[in-house]
């Protein structure tokens, strides 16, 4: 793996939102700084982009989606994602 793939794509592990299922891949860098890289358009698949969309926002500005947020730190305190630094 090229250094440049390997810093992009490195360390993430795929994970599946607790509410709607869209996988995305994800690395803990810290416990306080995640990387997400969505596999799909999220606006398509995750209801929390869609309603976002759907009231006139650009799917880029969108924050986050809160509930993968909340899988994302469920899943590094039961250990299924590493947190350097645990």
């Amino acid at each position: 793996m090229s250094e440049r793939r390997e810093f992009l794509e490195g360390g993430l592990a795929p994970l599946d939102c607790d509410r709607c299922g869209t996988r995305v891949l994800v690395k803990k860098n810290s416990a306080r700084h995640t990387s997400v890289q969505w596999t799909s358009d999220p606006a398509a698949t995750c209801p929390e982009f869609a309603e976002a969309v759907a009231g006139g926002t650009v799917s880029a500005l969108v924050d986050t989606c809160w509930t993968l947020h909340a899988t994302i730190e469920r899943a590094a305190r039961e250990g299924a994602l590493e947190v350097p630094g645990d």
